[in-house]
């Protein structure tokens, strides 16, 4: 096999290594295009294993980026969200680069230090072995063994349990859509949880709140003004990264999408992403 057949091959594996990292499509196909722009000024006959030196070197590229991500982050305005990636609604029949990833792991992989973020993400969503991990991250073996370990607590800690019943799903978003594009009050309280969190990331680019809003009440009032306010929006219903999600329309424009985590037929959290930049890859037309 060539060595261009291998990487095509390999590209979407790539991609979603780099993305598990990154939580950006964008910088993702960016690492994955260096890494090619590498491959190519590297002699092809010292390399024993391409697939691994492929793997390898995107991780490494990945990791620098996310480095300088995290400082970039610290001057974020408001809130950062991952950049979601429409999947199908049956995880078997998608073959994309969010298959290992759900939308509540990738929020919870943003509070990890880039190096459990790197063990994990390797190991435990991509089956990279130790030994592999170690020379992503220019660690030994047992300590890239000690940072996934870590990590996997902290993921299993922090990544919320939610109903993952298709008709539960069903019932609850069409219930909130309709509720926040009317501005009905009462219904947006009836579906929400009483404790649910609503974060919204607009990136300075666009208006959006700029901290966590808590509770049920708050949320409801908020979301009821921002309907009343105009111009009317719609919603239909998709699935980002195998989790139930809106897309938000003004007309025909995409003004963002919603994903929802939904627990005993409540709405737990609802995580807005506005920013434009983060809406790309998103199917733009309605359905």
């Amino acid at each position: 096999m060539s060595v261009d057949t291998t990487f095509t091959a390999l590209r979407p594996r790539l991609i979603g290594v780099a993305y598990g990292l990154l939580g950006s499509v964008t910088e993702a196909e960016d690492v994955v295009q260096d890494a090619w722009l590498r491959l190519q000024r590297s002699d092809i006959d010292e390399i024993d294993d391409l697939t691994a030196w492929l793997v390898t070197t995107t991780s490494r590229l990945a990791l620098d980026v996310l480095r300088s991500a995290r400082v970039r982050r610290e001057s974020y305005v408001g809130q950062w969200l991952p950049e979601p990636v429409e999947t199908s609604p049956d995880p078997a029949d998608t073959v994309t680069l969010a298959d290992s990833v759900s939308w509540a792991m990738m929020v919870v992989l943003e509070t990890l230090s880039p190096a459990e973020r790197a063990a994990f993400v390797l190991h435990d969503l991509f089956n990279l072995s130790f030994d592999d991990v170690g020379t992503a991250l220019g660690r030994t073996p047992a300590a890239c063994r000690k940072l996934a370990s870590r990590a996997r607590q902290h993921v299993a800690a922090r990544t919320p349990r939610f109903d993952v019943d298709p008709s539960v799903h069903h019932t609850v978003v069409e219930a909130f859509a309709d509720a926040a594009t009317s501005g009905d009050l009462q219904g947006l309280l009836d579906v929400l949880d009483p404790d649910a969190v609503l974060t919204a990331d607009g990136g300075g680019i666009v208006r959006a709140a700029l901290e966590p809003i808590v509770g049920a009440d708050a949320i409801a009032r908020f979301l009821a003004g921002i309907a009343a306010q105009g111009p009317h929006k719609s919603m239909r219903a998709a699935i980002v990264n195998h989790n139930p999600a809106l897309l938000v329309f003004v007309g025909d424009e995409l003004d963002g999408i919603v994903a929802l985590g939904i627990a005993d037929a409540r709405i737990t959290s609802i995580d807005f992403v506005r920013n434009p930049e983060k809406l790309t890859r998103i199917r733009r037309g309605k359905r």
